[in-house]
């Protein structure tokens, strides 16, 4: 079963506000919900400084203040220029900044959920007279696809979403929709959009979102190419790449690892952390963390008592009759508990998962095993099986009829891949 990389939570789509009202109204604005027109506040940034060193290194890459929501970022190798957070004043002046003391930047990543107009209609045109190709690996909206259209290649990375809707005003008086949205119609239009595109996402209420699907994307002009994450440097920490960041990020995508050894964790952290400072791809990024964390945690259930491994190999059979995929199914024969983990996810409410089955080979989690003893309750709905998944089913049932000590003895040869001398010797 694949797992795919996430991001943190998506926040709700911010809003586009008018180009003239840089004020605390508006940033309180461009806070609010798009989906409902509710308001999450969030604190009014201070002036931003926009004097940045003589040389920018790529170990010296953050360039905005710590109170501003925009995070602007040199990547690897001085080609990528990251983005992410809310357009509020003083962004496009920072990018300029940055681009002007680093010619090579051929890209610009964008992850925002929009801002002011006017910083929009800044970044777009030193996008447009840089050459940048422009790419959306997550989101962006409102003010963000300012930016995006005006990209020499536009990229959209798979999952990525686009939001568009009618900007507005705030003031004294409240919000009020911009009636004639001329300077947004003609942005839009000047990039190459198709006109009835430009009409409909414009006609789409300020208080709303209109996220289309990428082949109506792709027709309409709007994105040049949707691309894995295979094709570019991995782009899940612009917001934030601190070790606290890293780490948080390993345990979201890979809840499994809480019951392991937090030492190890960090290692895992960070490797995926210079791995992102250096430039590798998202795609390769999955993959290592996926590998390393299924290792590390092979090995702590090698170190397992038998009762532990016959709740695992119990959690295997669960994983595997939930398992439709024939590669997931392999790896659940091989003992991969990151497949295990997040192929029964909250299957049953009878234990805290394969994470704590961990914690509990390490000494210390304790308590009741993660999965019921009775194999009924654990069953899960009966599904289509491939040819993989009936063999490594099968093998896991001969395994587990088996009285303990050797039903264990036959789980490690099965699931974690200990020498049979080993095997034979316990």
């Amino acid at each position: 079963m694949p797992i795919t990389l996430s991001r943190p939570p998506r926040r709700p789509w911010a809003i586009l506000c008018g180009a003239t009202l840089v004020g605390a109204a508006c940033l309180a604005a461009v806070a609010s919900d798009g989906s409902d027109g509710g308001s999450t506040p969030r604190p009014v940034p201070a002036s931003v400084a926009t004097d940045l060193p003589d040389q920018i290194e790529p170990d010296q890459i953050e360039t905005n203040d710590a109170e501003t929501a925009a995070r602007v970022t040199l990547g690897p190798g001085g080609r990528d220029l990251r983005l992410a957070g809310d357009l509020m004043e003083g962004v496009s002046a920072r990018v300029a900044a940055l681009l002007a003391k680093n010619p090579g930047v051929r890209r610009i990543h964008l992850t925002s959920g929009g801002g002011l107009v006017s910083e929009g209609m800044s970044l777009g045109s030193l996008v447009a007279a840089h050459g940048l190709a422009t790419y959306v690996p997550d989101d962006c909206a409102s003010a963000c696809t300012l930016v995006f259209v005006r990209g020499t290649r536009r990229y959209l990375g798979t999952g990525g979403r686009l939001g568009f809707h009618a900007p507005y005003e705030t003031g004294p008086s409240g919000r009020s929709p911009v009636m004639d949205p001329a300077p947004e119609r003609a942005a839009y239009r000047d990039a190459g959009i198709a006109a009835d595109f430009v009409a409909e996402a414009l006609a789409v209420a300020s208080d709303d979102m209109w996220t289309p699907e990428p082949e109506r994307l792709v027709r309409a002009g709007v994105v040049t190419d949707v691309v894995g994450t295979d094709r570019f440097p991995d782009s899940t920490l612009d917001d934030d790449d601190s070790p606290q960041a890293a780490r948080a990020q390993v345990l979201r995508n890979l809840p499994v690892l809480a019951g392991a050894d937090p030492a190890a964790v960090d290692r895992i952290a960070a490797w995926y952390r210079d791995g992102y400072a250096t430039g590798r791809t998202e795609a390769d990024a999955l993959d290592g963390l996926h590998r390393q964390a299924a290792a590390h945690l092979r090995a702590v259930l090698r170190g397992a008592d038998e009762a532990t491994v016959l709740a695992f190999g119990q959690a295997a059979l669960a994983a595997m009759r939930q398992a439709t995929d024939g590669s997931a199914c392999e790896a659940i024969a091989g003992g991969d508990a990151v497949v295990i983990g997040d192929t029964l996810g909250t299957l049953r409410p009878s234990g805290a998962g394969v994470a704590a089955l961990i914690a509990r080979a390490r000494g210390q989690g304790g308590g009741r095993t993660a999965v019921a003893a009775s194999e009924d309750r654990m069953r899960p709905p009966a599904r289509p099986s491939t040819g993989a998944c009936r063999a490594g089913t099968q093998a896991l049932r001969r395994a587990l009829a088996r009285p303990l000590h050797q039903a264990a003895s036959a789980l490690r040869a099965l699931l974690l891949a200990e020498p049979a001398t080993l095997v034979a010797a316990k």
